[in-house]
């Protein structure tokens, strides 16, 4: 074969490998061993971040304005909410979105990051990676963030020794469900109330203004974590233990860090059993 066809052919070989690249190694992907906690993203305003979320076949359920320059949109889809119907597993039906003016970018939570850690055994790697998917189609660019952990660990995950893991869930209410949805509904503190296909409820709870600063400390640029999630199961309410949350969804942060925001575990768990008074 002429040396001219073969460079053509090694051209187009190389060339479709590069167009191939951004599927092969999409963000969120596990690499190393390693999975990123969040997504980066050019910034978006709310309007738009909504409409490609639609646009990707996305519900959203929900927005909370933590800052003049933080708005963290929750969102959810069929899989998502399939994920999220097991007993206690009901906080990986939603997902969400960070819009940070503070910061100039979005952040998107990690569906393989969080529905590990969520779902614990009944985690759906195939299920997780098709949600992945769909947030890389409809916002083209992204990149994981440095906050990552080990893909193994994350399923028996706690900051350290003496520290919640996901089961050591916290009871707030209890009551017959229906009464927990409308206190939680009347509350004026829900962002979002969100029925699952197994019975149970998923309500966004909005933090006071105090207690939210916490983010400032523990950076901005994960403040996607709220609004903090309650689950309504059955007739007992629960919340992941904010030492375990915050550590999740704050990786790279020191002991030294969080001594700093000791106060807001309380802080949140008392908030959120507001819902129910």
């Amino acid at each position: 074969m002429p040396v001219s066809i073969l460079k053509k052919y090694a051209i187009a070989f190389f060339t479709l490998f590069a167009l191939m690249l951004p599927s092969l190694f999409a963000a969120g992907d596990v690499a190393d061993g390693k999975v990123s906690t969040y997504l980066r993203g050019a910034y978006q305003d709310v309007a738009s971040v909504e409409s490609k979320l639609k646009g990707a076949g996305f519900e959203v359920v929900g927005k909370d304005t933590i800052t003049p320059d933080l708005t963290s949109v929750v969102f959810t889809c069929p899989t998502l909410k399939k994920l999220g119907s097991a007993s206690k597993r009901g906080f990986g039906a939603v997902m969400h979105v960070l819009v940070n003016k503070k910061d100039n970018e979005i952040s998107v939570t990690n569906p393989l990051y969080f529905e590990k850690a969520f779902l614990q055994g009944d985690f759906d790697e195939a299920s997780a990676k098709k949600v992945l998917a769909k947030i890389n189609t409809a916002f083209p660019g992204l990149k994981d963030s440095k906050d990552s952990l080990k893909y193994s660990d994350l399923e028996k995950y706690h900051f350290m020794f003496g520290m919640p893991y996901y089961e050591d869930m916290e009871k707030i209410g209890s009551g017959a469900h229906d009464a927990l949805v409308q206190k939680a509904q009347n509350s004026g503190k829900a962002v979002f109330v969100l029925p699952l296909a197994n019975g149970n409820t998923l309500v966004g709870c909005k933090l006071s203004k105090r207690t939210a600063k916490f983010v400032k400390k523990t950076g901005t640029r994960n403040a996607a974590l709220l609004p903090y999630t309650v689950l309504i199961e059955g007739d007992n309410a629960y919340i992941l233990a904010p030492k375990y949350y915050l550590a999740l969804s704050n990786p790279q942060l020191k002991m030294s860090q969080f001594m700093k925001i000791a106060t807001v575990p309380g802080k949140i768990t008392k908030e959120c059993s507001a819902l129910f008074k």
